[in-house]
């Protein structure tokens, strides 16, 4: 044991302690450091701080929102993609823009490293590896951690970001290995001490496919897949640039034989035969759970992604399995161009603790224990992105508690980031929480491209968006509306544009039209109308491919995006309706039973909140309504 004064040498009391370094944890001490709070980050291994447990990529459908939106408030996930990415692609560009999502491929151990050092390079922030054991708690407040060599850390506030480590049991085949993830220990003691303390636990599942040496491959046998011609970026700082070269990755195909091969291992699938407890995410299934359930289907995708510039590794997306490994390689060396294939290491599933999200504030931070937050796996989400933007909100608002200022709250028509935790505290989970499109209800308000212009002035607001990160916004804004006051005057003749019509397959024109007007057509872009004019290409080539971009959505989507606002701000007025701490709603009879025991258990703040509670019903809130009247 640690002698007392010995302790407050090494460690004097933080405002904030983070527990874990994974995506989660990496953004909260970031966020809550750069607002001034002096925080100790402790992880049970700084070798593996952002590590990229799963696959080597950043953004996607929905995902690819969420990092912009990180980055626009001031957070690093951004930048750090940046400066680490091998590829980049605009997913759903065939769809509206609403749809459009940003993906990169990284190279792994970039990524790590460079999280890894801007840490170290912040100031306020502490590092420290051990596992922690336990929180310390007195009077249903958090007032430190213990560690497994029985040191007591003291803080004003503490942040779980265990991802998949509590109590972490890893299978493959007939084998379970205790641990958070492939070599590396689970933590232990957290999880029972909550559940003294009052709050309700359950297990979840994920997992991951082999990885295999690129050296043993063969890529003709195999679809070519390359990042876009012209690759954007996720941070909207200048200073991150695009990329001027790429790696490609690569597309092949399982088949019946790899199927057959595959369910040889059935008799001995921990999911088969009821060894995996936990609920696995419905929507990255493993390779014998999508022959299992999709029997019909002869063949599934298979993504081959490199897992750097340099090195041989590749990680082969959509082949997660927990078979015995024997099997695993096998089956592998089925598949088209992988006839040769060598595995660095096998597949396994991962069980771990979680705990219900429905036991926490807008903030994050946990009814039963003030000012302790919970963010990312530990809340039932899946994913780096999840993960990351729940670190940052937590990271935010430990630090604004602690100075007893009001939480930041991101409203569902602010941010995707507002959706997630929505839905977490309203709908909680009990199969892991992955964002989509479809989740969004104001999704064409929450574009991937406008996600500065929502968030970057309430990002500086709390002091977490620089004063150059404003002074960009702004002077793009002005761009903006210098672009779309001069384009509207901008007309088109028949003979200067009917031609360009005709080739763009839409309908021409029998007298000067607005070029506004024209833009509104599905066939026609700027870039299209390039050539036809002096005037209109001065207006083009003076402003940037952004400012153009930005204003062809605002003119091209007008009246979707302002039905859309109007909708938000006639939901968002629910949200004015405050509800007061402890509101008796066992008192109410005309409330449902169940109504009941949902509003009691999630303490909503406003009657939006408690609009959107599953198991709140329309009846149940023009209840509310009436007693919040009296």
């Amino acid at each position: 044991m640690f002698h007392v004064e010995h302790v407050k040498l090494m460690f004097p009391e933080y405002d904030i302690i983070v527990i874990g370094a994974g995506h989660a944890g990496c953004e909260a001490a970031s966020a809550a450091a750069r607002l001034g709070s002096k925080v100790l980050m402790v992880t049970m291994n700084m070798n593996t701080i952002a590590q990229m447990s799963c696959n080597p990529a950043i953004g996607g459908v929905a995902k690819g929102q969420i990092v912009r939106e990180i980055d626009a408030l001031g957070g690093r996930s951004g930048l750090i993609t940046d400066k680490t990415m091998i590829q980049f692609r605009m997913l759903n560009l065939s769809k509206g823009p609403a749809m459009w999502s940003p993906r990169a491929q990284s190279d792994r151990m970039r990524f790590a490293e460079e999280w890894r050092l801007t840490l170290e390079q912040t100031e306020n922030l502490d590092l420290w590896q051990e596992m922690v054991s336990g929180i310390i708690v007195k009077d249903k407040r958090v007032v430190g951690v213990r560690t497994s060599l029985g040191i007591e850390i003291k803080s004003k506030a503490v942040i779980l970001t265990n991802g998949t480590f509590l109590n972490g049991l890893m299978h493959i085949g007939e084998k379970q290995f205790g641990g958070g993830r492939s070599a590396e220990h689970a933590a232990t003691g957290i999880t029972e001490q909550l559940i003294e303390l009052g709050f309700e636990s359950g297990r979840m599942k994920t997992g991951t496919p082999p990885r295999v040496d690129g050296r043993t491959l063969d890529y003709t046998e195999m679809e070519e897949q390359k990042g876009d011609t012209n690759p954007s970026k996720f941070s909207f700082l200048p200073e991150s640039k695009s990329l001027t070269e790429q790696r490609s990755c690569w597309i092949t195909y399982t088949n019946s034989t790899v199927h057959e091969t595959l369910k040889t291992g059935f008799e001995q699938s921990p999911m088969f035969k009821g060894r995996i407890q936990g609920l696995g995410p419905r929507y990255c299934p493993s390779i014998e759970d999508k022959i299992n359930r999709f029997a019909e289907r002869d063949r599934h995708q298979i993504f081959v992604e490199p897992e750097g510039w340099h090195t041989v590794e590749v990680y082969v997306n959509g082949f997660s399995t927990s078979l015995p490994e024997g099997v695993q390689h096998k089956a592998l060396q089925q598949i088209p161009g992988f006839e040769k294939a060598k595995m660095f290491r096998p597949g396994y599933a991962i069980e771990y603790d979680f705990f219900p999200p429905t036991q926490l504030k807008l903030s994050l931070e946990t009814h039963l224990i003030d000012s302790l937050y919970f963010a990312g796996q530990i809340n039932g989400t899946t994913g780096y992105e999840e993960a990351a933007c729940q670190g940052l909100m937590a990271g935010i608002n430990a630090t604004r508690k602690n100075n007893k200022e009001d939480p930041f709250i991101l409203k569902r028509s602010d941010a995707y980031i507002g959706v997630l935790i929505d839905d977490l505290i309203n709908k909680g989970t009990d199969e892991p929480y992955r964002m989509f499109t479809s989740r969004a209800e104001f999704r064409l308000l929450l574009r991937q491209d406008n996600a500065d212009i929502r968030l970057t002035r309430k990002g500086h607001e709390i002091g977490l968006a620089s004063n150059r990160r404003l002074s960009l916004l702004e002077e793009k804004e002005n761009a903006i509306a210098d672009f779309l006051k001069k384009i509207k005057k901008e007309k088109l003749s028949p003979n200067d544009g009917n031609t360009r019509l005709e080739e763009l397959e839409t309908a021409t024109i029998v007298e000067k039209s607005a070029i506004a007007q024209l833009i509104k057509r599905p066939q026609v872009h700027f870039s299209s109308l390039e050539g036809l004019t002096p005037s209109l290409d001065l207006l083009l080539n003076n402003h940037s491919e952004e400012v153009k971009d930005q204003a062809e959505i605002q003119l091209k989507y007008a009246t979707y995006i302002e039905k859309e606002k109007e909708n938000s701000e006639r939901i968002n007025q629910l949200e004015t309706l405050f509800i007061k701490k402890d509101f008796a709603y066992h008192s109410i009879p005309s409330l449902s039973a169940e109504a009941k025991e949902k509003l009691l258990k999630i303490q909503p703040e406003t009657l939006g909140q408690a609009s959107r509670i599953s198991g709140v019903s329309p009846a149940d809130i023009s209840v509310l309504m009436v007693y919040l009247g009296k």
